[in-house]
């Protein structure tokens, strides 16, 4: 009988064992170059101007993985919003029992959701990323402070969205990946405050040319760590 029990709890350990190993996620780490990101932190652009970021939030949607740019897998919940400072929303569990060569999602969310209005879960209005019925959602914002800014309290805000052409502000985002327990996606802010004028360009607060261009920005900052 003893020697039962002590087989049929080797086995459960076994399996558990084996279903940590087999663990998969893609997980985003938004940093400000080889730095974490931090919303404590205060970052040094030069000799003489820093930065705070204070707020980094956006929506990754419709997650799938091909392979022989066939579908493999379709995330089965069609919208995440990532938040830099809650390590809960940094990760999305997928299966690791298939092969794939590479990711697919849209930064932002798209106009069939924009167009039916406020909705519940993480496209709540409460979340804070939701402007008016006409505007939509906000795909992406990112908030601080610099000694570059000559405003109130030095602020920036970056708040990126729109779906109605020609500011259709969605991204389609094609990644090459290795079929590994974790798809590690960096976001690097450095990488898009070094393309603007913090002390011209400090605001963006609705749909437009300014922020289609300042999207393009945050996409050609994703890069994949290996």
């Amino acid at each position: 009988m003893l020697k039962r029990i002590v087989y049929m709890m080797m086995c459960l350990l076994k399996g558990v064992f084996l279903f940590s190993q087999s663990t998969s996620c893609i997980k985003f780490n938004p940093t400000f170059g080889s730095a974490k990101l931090s919303a404590d932190s205060v970052y040094h652009l030069n000799v003489s101007d820093s930065i705070q970021i204070t707020s980094l939030r956006f929506y990754v949607s419709n997650m799938e993985l091909l392979d022989n740019n066939k579908s493999v897998w379709i995330d089965s919940n069609p919208f995440h919003l990532i938040d830099a400072f809650n390590e809960k929303t940094l990760s999305i569990n997928i299966p690791s029992n298939i092969s794939y060569s590479k990711l697919k999602f849209n930064l932002g969310i798209d106009s069939t959701i924009n167009v039916s209005g406020a909705m519940g879960g993480d496209l709540d209005p409460t979340k804070g990323m939701y402007w008016t019925w006409q505007s939509g959602y906000i795909n992406f914002k990112l908030e601080g402070t610099s000694n570059i800014c000559k405003t109130r309290h030095n602020e920036f805000q970056f708040h990126l969205g729109g779906y109605q052409y020609p500011n259709n502000n969605l991204q389609t985002v094609f990644i090459e990946v290795d079929s590994k327990q974790t798809i590690e996606i960096g976001l690097d802010i450095k990488k898009i405050i070094g393309q603007i004028d913090l002390a011209q360009q400090h605001h963006i607060m609705s749909p437009g040319k300014d922020a289609m261009d300042f999207s393009e920005k945050v996409i050609q900052s994703l890069s994949i760590n290996k």
